[in-house]
């Protein structure tokens, strides 16, 4: 089992920057990769981001590219997403999940936090 919390969530204005954490209780073979998603009312749950404990192979959503970073604290079981230039369409819950690959999809994830709101309003 691992537990995972996440932080960081507020509301910003658009253009301002946010920087979500999303600490793990533990790392398992089967938490090779963390991922970020994000839902927002009336939507489905969209991938936005992930990385691998290991290599640092990174993946993004097109909609985030150039705007939204991915790093990790090894040391602190501990993953960023840095998010800059934050625009109104980026309001929604967002959730760090863990599992066996980087990767889209989020059926693959085995272990999900609880969600921290995102709003970005002027």
């Amino acid at each position: 089992q691992v537990q995972l919390v996440e932080s960081g969530g507020g509301l910003v204005q658009p253009g301002d920057s946010l920087r979500l954490s999303c600490a793990a209780s533990r790392r398992t073979f089967s938490s090779y990769a963390m991922g970020w998603f994000r839902q927002a009312p009336g939507k489905e749950r969209e991938f936005v981001a992930a990385t691998s404990w290991s290599s640092g192979r990174t993946s993004f959503a097109d909609s985030v590219k150039g705007r939204f970073t991915i790093s990790r604290d090894n040391a602190r079981n501990t993953v960023y997403l840095q998010m800059n230039s934050l625009k109104p369409e980026d309001t929604a819950v967002y959730y760090c999940a863990v599992g066996p690959k980087v990767t889209a999809t989020s059926d693959a994830y085995n272990y999900w936090g609880q969600g921290t709101q995102v709003t970005v309003s002027s």
